[in-house]
């Protein structure tokens, strides 16, 4: 979408159900409780009729948002830019399999900040729990910032660009005021740049990449590598990163670039493997099934990495970071585990039940066409429970069932499918590779 365009399309947003009540309250599970993070909205022209703008919050969509249009999407608010959650039209199994099977495309809310300076590195040392250091020019990082209570304040991909210069490609929620303000008594810039990200995730994605770029695939491109390559004679990032568990890459479009000529490029050469766009709710599934935390949802403030599972991304063989000495004190046990219910998909938000009693609820939730059952992150009250638990649960359909806790990533617990070692994928429902 030209950029001139942006403004008018995200300020023609209207609520999907007029009435509101309803709708919200479905999304909630029927808890009443009616918060702005779970509207959603369709995009259509609306006549400007003045009034009080200044009240006005601007929600813009991604600048290829055009290529899912014909499935007439559900948008929701992703880091202040709309994101689609589902689509009105196709069906969310068939683009699961395509995606699982072959190739999609999926335009993210992703929010990347630029930290540049000669005490880049130092600054980000101190912010992030994984030393900075070790990463070369041309690498990702996934990376967590912590409060100085242990809690966690964000996780996202950092991009070593230059020696002097990162991007940090954020998860959703707020994190860009205080991490500028941590670059205080640093020789350090920290700015948004007006990236948009998307995201090419299938076993034929690195394909659509040979095919799209100048000189065809970058050399080398390994897990969490970052290259430059030319599409079209426009130079452009792409990593070997994503969010579905699956072989993929992701490309950076910046303001200098031409965006709807690499955009029509990138669609054109994976039109040749039956690509097309995917929603959020497809994606979430696979990120369910491979054990991908959702910020804001799986984990936030009060908890502490190591109840989320992310022992691995505290390093304290690195000098000093924030919340150091409340991680060392805190308890290392993790309380995050994956759910399967059989007959049902448990419901996001409810509690989970063993023994009459409640022992932890449901962070996140979807229906896996692979397991050929529902699927969950749950967090548990108490970390002595663990794999093969039963626990009652109540699903999308109101029915309580019972569940069993399991491990996660519940498949390819070596993540050899994002890294390229295993692309098959499942011929049968319930099958697993």
């Amino acid at each position: 979408m030209p950029r001139e365009h942006r403004a008018g399309f995200a300020s023609a947003c209207q609520l999907k159900n007029p009435s509101g009540t309803r709708m919200l309250e479905e999304t909630l599970g029927g808890t009443g409780n009616i918060s702005s993070h779970h509207v959603e909205f369709v995009v259509a022209p609306v006549t400007s009729t003045g009034g009080a703008r200044e009240f006005r919050q601007s929600m813009v969509p991604h600048p290829l948002v055009h290529q899912e249009l014909p499935h007439e999407p559900h948008f929701g608010i992703y880091n202040g830019r709309l994101r689609s959650i589902s689509y009105a039209r196709g069906s969310a199994d068939d683009i699961y399999w395509r995606l699982r099977r072959s190739v999609m495309l999926s335009h993210t809310g992703e929010l990347p900040t630029e930290i540049r300076g000669p005490d880049a590195e130092a600054m980000l040392d101190r912010v992030f729990t994984r030393s900075v250091g070790k990463v070369r020019v041309g690498r990702c990082s996934y990376q967590i910032a912590c409060y100085p209570d242990g809690g966690v304040a964000m996780d996202g991909v950092l991009i070593r660009l230059e020696a002097d210069r990162f991007w940090y490609v954020q998860s959703d929620g707020e994190f860009y005021g205080w991490l500028r303000a941590q670059a205080t008594g640093f020789d350090v810039e920290v700015f948004h740049p007006d990236v948009w990200v998307s995201q090419v995730q299938g076993p034929r994605s690195l394909d659509v990449l040979a095919a799209v770029a100048d000189d065809g695939l970058p050399e080398p491109f390994n897990y969490f590598d970052a290259a430059r390559v030319r599409i079209g004679g426009e130079p452009i990032l792409v990593t070997r990163t994503g969010f579905t568990s699956e072989l993929g890459w992701e490309f950076y479009l910046e303001p200098h670039s031409d965006i709807q000529s690499i955009g029509k490029l990138i669609w054109d050469a994976g039109r040749r493997y039956d690509m097309d766009t995917t929603p959020a709710e497809v994606t979430n599934a696979r990120r369910i099934e491979g054990g991908l935390l959702f910020a804001g949802s799986d984990f936030d403030e009060t908890v502490t990495p190591f109840e989320v599972g992310f022992e691995g991304l505290v390093d304290f063989a690195k000098g000093d970071f924030i919340g150091r000495c409340a991680l060392e004190a805190a308890d290392r046990r993790c309380r995050t585990w994956g759910l399967t219910c059989a007959e049902g998909t448990p419901r996001h938000g409810r509690t989970l039940t063993g023994a009459s009693s409640q022992v932890g609820r449901v962070t996140s939730s979807a229906w896996s066409p692979t397991l050929q059952c529902g699927i969950a992150i749950i967090r548990l009250d108490d970390p002595e429970l663990g794999t093969g638990a039963k626990l009652d649960v109540e699903c999308t359909d109101g029915v309580v069932r019972t569940a069993t806790v399991c491990e996660l990533p519940m498949y390819d617990k070596a993540g050899d499918i994002p890294r390229g070692r295993a692309a098959d994928s499942p011929e049968f429902p319930g099958v697993i590779a």
